[in-house]
């Protein structure tokens, strides 16, 4: 129990009472009678304040949340008084959420309750508590308020940020992936194998018409193909310490982690398994899964990676690669490449390529491309040019080194880097290259 401003008040002007009565006399009565009359208002008002256990509350939460997108948490508060409440709820999210529209103030009547919805952000994943709400109420005369505690403990898990994964999913449905940058490549014969006889459609090229069934039925039949399945790509997140840099309010690992999940959603969606080995700290292992219904386990191991403290070994990753996969696999490495890892990751990738297609998709920062493109003014704004002209050339001499010994290579900025790395996949997949 607690008192409010307006008992504080109350307070002020008996003692302004008091005040009053060590100068005049004639206000030692007036004191008296005040200050009876007060604490018997102030034990009659403290009595109308509610027990524990007449006000409830329960809390209904999204099935999952995404990293730094908001979604909606509902709070319903009901209370057994015979009067109208009025509260001050203020929910018990996890410390690393934010909320819009809390505290939030309501008056609940007689009988009925109070859906109070809130908006919640994460700024990291992996699993969270919300806490029990925290409801001030206030008595009959707003003299004294109690604090509550309800609706317990719920547990929630913020995923990577999936939102890109839903929206192509519904672009695709309508067969507008174009909309998000994917490009559909032209397929080639190597890469393709024989679904069935269908009838012949304009625009359909004369290599495709099966001349045998078109003789049978007297009409032009067309073969159709569909791009070989069964293949398996294999993740490769760098979780060291180089990764935990911000880009745009995600880390870098975020952004990767929002790239692998769009890679995985296309490459189950084509009938291909995924599989995911962490390195650089984290040392976990998810053996390659295989249709549109293992995208939940996908995000389940996926969700609580973070990039740790620890230098990134890329021939200590290839060794694991090596190891934990036997079947040849195109194997996808993230990570943001620095000049001086040029002797071990062309040799890691080396080791690899003997069984394995390697891919290194690398982050480049937005942040230096804009600094890059920023007018020069004066001496220090030449020299930080000078600093990023030389360490960009670098990175392009270390990308030319890798392709030159068959590497793949994708090199694109934290935002760009999902659509980027799906078309390479869809470019892999038409060259047959796999």
């Amino acid at each position: 129990m607690r008192p409010t401003a307006e008992l504080l008040r109350l307070f002020i002007a008996w003692l302004a009472l008091a005040l009053a009565a060590c100068v005049w006399e004639s206000f030692v009565i007036l004191w008296q009678i005040g200050g009876g009359l007060l604490f018997l208002l102030l034990a009659v008002d403290a009595l109308t304040l509610p027990r524990r256990g007449r006000i409830t509350g329960q809390r209904s939460l999204p099935g999952r949340f995404a990293l730094g997108v908001s979604s909606q948490v509902t709070l319903t508060v009901t209370h057994t008084v015979r009067r109208t409440l009025k509260l001050e709820v203020f929910d018990g999210i996890p410390t690393a959420a934010e909320a819009e529209g809390l505290p939030h103030q309501v008056s609940i009547p007689p009988g009925e309750y109070a859906a109070i919805s809130y908006d919640v952000s994460f700024v990291r994943r992996g699993q969270h508590v919300f806490t029990a709400a925290h409801v001030l109420v206030g008595s009959a005369l707003g003299l004294w308020r109690r604090l509550h505690f309800i609706a317990g403990e719920s547990q929630t898990k913020a995923y990577p940020n999936y939102e890109p994964v839903v929206r192509f999913a519904l672009l695709a449905m309508a067969n507008r992936v174009e909309q998000m940058g994917i490009v559909r490549r032209r397929r080639m014969g190597a890469s393709l194998d024989f679904h069935q006889l269908r009838d012949y459609q304009d625009g359909d090229i004369l290599s495709r018409i099966d001349w045998k069934a078109t003789s049978r039925r007297s009409t032009l039949v067309s073969r159709d193909y569909e791009e070989t399945r069964n293949q398996t790509i294999l993740l490769v997140p760098d979780c060291g310490r180089r990764m935990r840099a911000l880009d745009g309010g995600l880390s870098q690992f975020d952004h990767c982690l929002n790239a692998m999940l769009l890679i995985a959603f296309i490459a189950l969606r084509q009938g291909d398994e995924v599989g995911v080995a962490g390195f650089g700290g984290v040392q976990r292992w998810l053996p390659p899964v295989k249709g549109a219904h293992s995208m939940p386990k996908l995000l389940n191991h996926l969700y609580n990676y973070e990039a740790s403290s620890e230098p990134s070994d890329f021939i200590e990753a290839a060794e694991r690669v090596m190891t934990l996969q036997k079947r040849r696999a195109l194997v996808i490495m993230l990570t943001n490449l620095r000049s001086e890892d040029g002797a071990t990751l062309a040799a890691a990738a080396s080791a690899m390529q003997r069984r394995h297609l390697v891919l290194a998709a690398t982050l480049r920062e937005q942040e230096l491309d804009q600094k890059a493109a920023a007018p020069i003014d004066n001496l220090h704004d030449a020299l930080q040019y000078g600093a990023l002209s030389h360490y960009f050339g670098e990175r392009r001499q270390l990308l030319e080194s890798l392709r030159a010994r068959k590497i793949l290579t994708v090199d694109e900025s934290a935002q760009m880097l999902p659509v980027a790395l799906a078309n390479k996949y869809l470019d892999v997949k038409a060259g047959g290259l796999l």
